[in-house]
């Protein structure tokens, strides 16, 4: 399976939308999904596609058909922000992302790291909406309304993980699969919380949206199983963010690139 033959199925699935368009692109690896009516649209990064459907199969495409469906038949609904604050989250994307509509509207947006973004979305049930600045003139709100808002409700979100253990070094993971896992990277109480439980070196990463790995590296070797860790799950993800993982120090986070055999930068 490669990328033009998932496109061609993605494409054969949903080709009961006459009003849908379909673009493939070969230097990306993507394909681009767009309603003509409301000119919006999504883009899919095909690889993690396809890493899902070696392991799940067919389950893989329906649940990317499932994802495309459900968003664009909300873009075709008018959001507000105004009555729908609980509904206000923070997520988090790579440098790569982009800063603003298909429209050319400015997206909302924060820097984070060296290697990701912060940007906000309204919860719109099955998907969300990314926040541009059309939506918060058009209501009249302010960038910091919101990215306070965001920030409240992301602190609010349980941070439930599951341990495991490899080499003498532990890893935790919050996967929850509400779309905003990787935002809890966010929540710097819970990060400092975790930090009391660390008794090596306390490393993070947010390969993409859906998890939030925490490690404690008590000796080299887990090093290497943090960075294949994270480079399998960037690999395998509906939305990739970063293969990168990131040291935690004094509440900070410093992006490290593990280079395998034990050596780190």
């Amino acid at each position: 399976m490669n990328s033009r033959q998932m496109y061609e199925m993605i494409k054969e699935r949903l080709a009961t939308y006459p009003h849908w368009t379909f673009h493939f692109d070969a230097r990306q690896d993507t394909m681009r999904i767009e309603d003509r009516r409301t000119n919006k649209g999504v883009t899919i990064s095909l690889p993690g596609v396809i890493a899902k459907w070696h392991e799940q199969k067919d389950e893989a495409v329906r649940e990317i058909i499932y994802y495309v469906e459900e968003t664009l038949k909300t873009m075709e609904e008018a959001a507000t922000l105004s009555g729908n604050e609980r509904n206000i989250y923070p997520v988090i994307r790579s440098t790569s992302f982009p800063t603003e509509t298909k429209e050319g509207v400015p997206l909302l947006y924060d820097d984070h790291t060296a290697e990701t973004r912060v940007y906000y979305a309204l919860d719109r049930g099955k998907t969300y909406r990314l926040i541009d600045e059309r939506m918060i003139e058009s209501e009249r709100w302010s960038r910091d309304r919101v990215k306070e808002i965001a920030r409240f409700n992301v602190r609010s979100l349980p941070t439930p993980v599951k341990e495991d253990r490899v080499a003498g070094n532990v890893f935790y993971f919050v996967n929850t699969n509400d779309g905003y896992d990787a935002s809890r990277i966010l929540n710097d109480a819970f990060l400092a919380e975790m930090h009391t439980r660390i008794e090596g070196t306390m490393a993070l990463a947010v390969p993409h949206q859906d998890v939030l790995i925490l490690a404690d590296l008590r000796n080299e070797i887990g090093y290497d199983v943090l960075a294949q860790m994270t480079m399998s799950f960037f690999a395998g993800g509906r939305v990739p963010i970063t293969a990168l993982s990131f040291l935690y120090e004094n509440g900070k986070l410093e992006p490290i690139f593990i280079l395998g055999k034990k050596r780190r930068t």
